[in-house]
C-alpha cells in the first residue's frame, strides 16, 4: 500500500484520539459480501475483488464503516466510540484508486440525540483543523421515513424512496412513478411468473436465462435477488399516490432554514398537511437541542428536508460538511441504526458516525497530499 498520507493525517489523528474514543484496527483485506449486500450500486462497481484460496470473495476495504461495526459484532461489546485512519481502495475514473480516510463510530449509546449531536461535534471538529469556514448541512432519513407512512405508502414504496433519498434523479423518477403508474414491462413466460408471485420460478427462469447467455449466475446479482426485485417493481406500479398527497411529499421535500427554524417548519408542515409526525419531530427535536448543548450554533448549520443518503441502512441523522471552493465535501455521516443488525448483530445496536477525506481536508487547508 503505497499512497502517502495527506500531511494534516497526524493532526487529525490526535484530534480523533482525543475525542474519547479508541483506535480501531481493520485489516486491508475483507469479506466482500457485506459490502455486496450493503453498499449502494456505485460502490459495488468501484470495489477491487479478489478470491481466496477456499473461493471465498475478498475486496480490498473500500471503507471503514462496515468492518468497524463488523469487529464491534464479534468483540460483543454493546457501547463503544471506535475511531480510524487509513488507506480505502475503490475504481476511479480519474485521480488515485488509493486514499486516506479518517472517521469515528460511534456505537451502542440509547441516547440518539446525545450521540448524533456529539459525532457532528467530533466532525466539525476534524473538519475545523482545515477550515473555519464550513458549511454544514443536515437531513433526517427518520422525518422522511415518518411522511412516507403518514401518506400510506406501502412498505415496497416506503423502501423504493428510502433508496432514492439523497439521489435527486432517482427521487424525482420515483415520483414521477408514483404519480401515473406504469402497465405491465414483460408479457409471456415472465409476466405469468410475476403475476402468479412465484419468486422461485421467476429465479429459475432468470438462470436459464442467463446459461443461454453464457453468463454465470454468480457474476452480479443472485438471480434470487434479481427475481425479488421484479416481483416488488410490478407491485409497486399498481400503486399511485393522490395528488393531494403527492403535493405535501413534493411540499416536504422542498423545506430548506436554518437548523434552529427548521423544527418549527416541520411542525407548521404537519398541521397543514394533517400528517402525525409527533415522535419524529420530537427525536427531531431534542437533537437540535442536543447540538447546541455541543457548541454548534443551530442557526449556522443548514437543514435540507431533500438530504439524505441512498442506502437502506441510513435511519436517522444524515450531515455533509463542505468548504467554499471545493466541489466535493470534506465529511460526511449519519445515523445507521439498522446496519449492525444486517451485520449478524443477534440484537439491535444503534450506530452513527462520520468519515473525512484526508485529501480533500489537506487541499483545503492548503497542503500538498
Amino acid at each position: 500500500m503505497t499512497a502517502r498520507a495527506p500531511r494534516i493525517a497526524a493532526e487529525v489523528a490526535a484530534q480523533l484520539a482525543a475525542r474519547h474514543a479508541v483506535r480501531a484496527e481493520v485489516a486491508v483485506l475483507q469479506p466482500a459480501d457485506p459490502f455486496l449486500d450493503m453498499a449502494g450500486e456505485d460502490m459495488r462497481r468501484r470495489m477491487f475483488l479478489t478470491e481466496s484460496e477456499t473461493g471465498q470473495t475478498l475486496c480490498l476495504r473500500p471503507e471503514f464503516t462496515i468492518p468497524v461495526c463488523r469487529d464491534h459484532i464479534v468483540a460483543g461489546a454493546r457501547k463503544a466510540r471506535r475511531w480510524y485512519l487509513g488507506e480505502v481502495f475503490r475504481q476511479r475514473r480519474d485521480g488515485a484508486a488509493e486514499f486516506h480516510q479518517a472517521g469515528l463510530e460511534d456505537l451502542g449509546d440509547p441516547d440518539e440525540a446525545a450521540a448524533d449531536a456529539r459525532v457532528l461535534a467530533d466532525a466539525h471538529a476534524v473538519a475545523s483543523l482545515a477550515r473555519r469556514d464550513l458549511t454544514v448541512t443536515l437531513g433526517d432519513q427518520g422525518v422522511f421515513e415518518a411522511v412516507l407512512i403518514a401518506l400510506g405508502l406501502p412498505e415496497g414504496w416506503r423502501r423504493r424512496l428510502a433508496r432514492a433519498f439523497g439521489d435527486s434523479g432517482q427521487l424525482d423518477l420515483a415520483l414521477a412513478d408514483l404519480g401515473r403508474p406504469k402497465g405491465a414491462a414483460h408479457d409471456g413466460e415472465v409476466a405469468a411468473l410475476i403475476a402468479a408471485g412465484d419468486a422461485t420460478g421467476l429465479a429459475a427462469h432468470i438462470v436459464g436465462e442467463m446459461a443461454a447467455a453464457g453468463l454465470s449466475a454468480t457474476a452480479g446479482r443472485a438471480p434470487e435477488e434479481i427475481a425479488r426485485r421484479a416481483l416488488e417493481k410490478a407491485a409497486l406500479a399498481t400503486v399511485r399516490l393522490e395528488k393531494k398527497a403527492l403535493a405535501a411529499l413534493t411540499e416536504f421535500l422542498a423545506i430548506r432554514s436554518g437548523l434552529d427554524k427548521a423544527p418549527a417548519a416541520l411542525s407548521a408542515f404537519a398541521i397543514r398537511s394533517g400528517l402525525a409526525l409527533d415522535a419524529a419531530l420530537a427525536r427531531f427535536g431534542a437533537r437540535v437541542a442536543a447540538i447546541a448543548a455541543e457548541g454548534l450554533d443551530p442557526a449556522a448549520l443548514a437543514y435540507d428536508a431533500a438530504f439524505g443518503r441512498p442506502l437502506d441502512y441510513y435511519t436517522g441523522l444524515v450531515f455533509e460538511i463542505s468548504a467554499p471552493g471545493l466541489d466535493k465535501p470534506l465529511a460526511g455521516g449519519g445515523r445507521y441504526d439498522r446496519l449492525l443488525t444486517l451485520l449478524g448483530a443477534p440484537s439491535p445496536i444503534a450506530g452513527v458516525g462520520f468519515s473525512v477525506w484526508l485529501d480533500r481536508l489537506d487541499k483545503a487547508a492548503g497542503g500538498a497530499s
